[in-house]
């Protein structure tokens, strides 16, 4: 049998090499790729290669690869094979299809996409400095070294460099990143924000170069305006180190200049005259209105914010951590997280941080109670999950791992992380009242090694304990699950328990009770797989089995055994039992496209299920206004190896009913 690497290799070579690929994903059991040219693809080879059960063309420029179980490992051997690190990865792929199918407001889907994808691909480097900015606080609390002194040594002044780099060319890697996002030439949108940042543009507003500069004292930041004179145009100078909106404003603009030129240039000489002509308008575009607008724009938002800070600083402690937890899954904190950027630009410190500080340990103190309930209850892949995301949190003050991995998964949670929530917000309105709030001058992620960055530190520490505290004892009494997931999570532990019962475990089927017949996953019409409308499964490259148009949103165990695949997604599951019989049941046609939304899974992988134990319900209503067929398919995926199996076709059933006969 083939490795997952040799099949990897086999299947790029049948799709025409890697540079014939425009995309490509996976699904439970085969891999899908969008090709720029589909008759590059030898569908003859990619069929007789060892390791792949067949090939479909799906129309236009896109072709399926059936893998079987093995498709991760083999998708993730061709992400590492020569020339794919260019490709779309799965999350790209999943971020175009989200781009083509927007919701109600599609200008608020882009805005809120253009904003994340801006931002999400530095936030390695800003996640560094942050740290490093920790350390440095840490060092200064100590009186090691005085960091905010002016005469500092030439090797602390270089340790400043090292996080000072991130947040001074921030405005270059934003505009590079929004460039991208937009799909025009990212280095010239890094260019032109240069532009601004050079050392010739900084000295145009030095009075001993140009004492012609007219200045004006800023009360409310205590800095001096100076405007210079270019042609006979004024100038606003600004430092546009650590500005955000900027670049995001700059680069809107440019995308629509660069495209019309493109429309209207020649291709050959577009190479030449499009970066041409885009820099010479953008630039000094932006140097006399879109800097200072966006500058404007920036320090009137942050001002705003600073108003309620001072003025009804209870509140505003209270709403930022409140809304936090909403505002993340959807990607919306984003312009909260410019805005505390800017905040340390212009007034030298953000107060934005320290209440948001407050959601984050709440959300760390409810992973932290679910690993808690997942040691008592021996649920090993729930204590793996919570284990690498309190890490994640506490070290990192990354919250997406906890979010994306359990939060939003069991609803239960909210209401008991929000608690946590309200407690940390009230606990910092009520000690920080005498000090007006905590503040930070720096960008910091939000993590016990971060917090000597936030001032006065006690006031913070309480706080974010305090947050912590009550989501993690709220979650350890009241638990995240309901009676069926606890039934799910014990039966998982001891190996044997029913799915949707909490009492008296039953021993599973053995070799002594062979295997013979296979019951329906769900209510419904049984149709045969060439009637399904799913090319792959009619083909019987996943075996022989059957099709059901559903009646119901439960879906059960056709047979007793092991989960051995429980996608993500909800849409599929692969069962095996005691005496080797290997079922795949696969929910709706093309449905993995809907990345779990609308499916509710119950189970997980490794746990055993006996025939009619709840997998998942779905929302059938969903799936069809999502434009996908309900239609339910199950295969014997190694019926080769089988004497026998014999399809029930016709009628209609109810889930539990035999539909296929099985002889080994």
């Amino acid at each position: 049998m083939a490795t997952e690497s040799q099949i990897a290799q086999a299947v790029l070579a049948g799709v025409g090499g890697a540079d014939n690929i425009v995309g490509f994903t996976h699904c439970a059991t085969r891999l899908r790729f969008e090709l720029a040219d589909v008759a590059r693809a030898d569908t003859d080879a990619l069929d007789a290669a060892d390791g792949v059960l067949g090939v479909v063309p799906q129309g236009g420029n896109r072709l399926q690869v059936v893998i079987g179980g093995a498709v991760a490992g083999v998708y993730a051997a061709m992400q590492n094979l020569p020339g794919m690190g260019a490709q779309m990865s799965d999350a790209e792929v999943k971020a175009a299809a989200r781009s083509k199918a927007r919701g109600k407001f599609a200008w608020a889907d882009a805005f809120f996409e253009y904003l994340s994808d801006s931002f999400r691909p530095i936030l390695g480097v800003l996640l560094g400095a942050s740290l490093i900015i920790a350390f440095t606080a840490v060092l200064d609390a100590l009186h090691i070294v005085d960091f905010r002194a002016d005469d500092k040594s030439a090797s602390w002044v270089f340790v400043d460099t090292m996080w000072r780099a991130v947040f001074y060319f921030l405005p270059i890697m934003v505009a590079y990143n929004a460039a991208k996002k937009l799909d025009i030439d990212p280095w010239l949108g890094a260019t032109v924000m240069g532009a601004l940042m050079t050392p010739d543009f900084i000295k145009l507003g030095n009075r001993e170069h140009f004492p012609d500069l007219t200045c004006v004292t800023n009360t409310t930041l205590g800095t001096d305006d100076c405007t210079a004179h270019i042609f006979g145009l004024p100038l606003q100078m600004n430092d546009y180190g650590g500005n955000v909106f900027v670049p995001l404003i700059m680069v809107a603009v440019l995308a629509l200049l660069y495209k019309g030129l493109k429309k209207i240039i020649p291709t050959n000489v577009q190479m030449v005259f499009v970066p041409f002509i885009s820099m010479l308008v953008m630039i000094p575009l932006t140097a006399f209105l879109l800097g200072p607008i966006g500058v404007w724009l920036g320090n009137g938002l942050g001002a705003g914010l600073a108003w309620m800070n001072t003025n009804a600083p209870f509140v505003f402690a209270i709403i930022i951590p409140m809304v936090y937890p909403f505002l993340v899954p959807l990607g919306l904190h984003w312009p909260l997280n410019a805005l505390m950027l800017v905040n340390i630009q212009s007034l030298g410190y953000d107060f934005i941080q320290g209440p948001m500080g407050t959601w984050n340990f709440a959300c760390f103190g409810a992973t932290a109670g679910v690993l808690f309930l997942s040691l008592r209850d021996k649920d090993s892949q729930m204590r793996q999950t919570a284990t690498g995301a309190l890490a994640a949190g506490l070290l990192g003050g990354i919250s997406e791992p906890s979010l994306y991995g359990i939060h939003l998964r069991f609803k239960r949670i909210y209401p008991l992380m929000l608690a946590g929530c309200a407690t940390g917000g009230i606990t910092i309105a009520i000690l920080g009242l005498s000090s007006g709030g905590v503040k930070t001058g720096a960008f910091a992620f939000t993590s016990l090694l971060t917090i000597p960055v936030f001032n006065p530190m006690w006031v913070y520490g309480v706080a974010i304990a305090a947050a912590f505290t009550v989501a993690f004892f709220l979650v350890v009494t009241f638990d995240y699950r309901t009676k069926e997931q606890k039934a799910a999570a014990r039966a998982a532990a001891v190996g044997s328990a029913p799915v949707h019962a909490v009492v008296e475990d039953e021993p599973a089927s053995t070799p002594a009770n062979p295997t013979t017949a296979v019951a329906a996953p769900v209510d419904g019409e049984v149709i045969s797989l060439e009637d399904s409308g799913d090319k792959v499964f009619a083909s019987g490259a996943l075996g022989t089995g059957v099709a059901l148009v559903p009646t119901s949103g439960s879906i059960c165990a056709p047979v007793s055994g092991r989960l051995a695949t429980v996608a993500k997604t909800g849409h599929a599951f692969g069962i095996k039992t005691d005496d080797g019989v290997e079922i795949l049941v696969h929910v709706g046609i093309d449905t993995v496209q809907m990345d779990g939304d609308g499916f509710e899974v119950v189970v997980s992988k490794g746990q055993r299920v006996r025939v009619g134990d709840l997998l998942a319900t779905v929302d059938l209503a969903k799936v069809e206004q999502a434009g996908y067929a309900t239609t339910t398919l199950m295969t014997v995926t190694n019926s080769k190896a089988l004497t026998s199996v014999q399809p029930r076709i016709g009628g209609r059933v109810r889930a539990g009913e035999m539909v296929i006969d099985v002889q080994r």
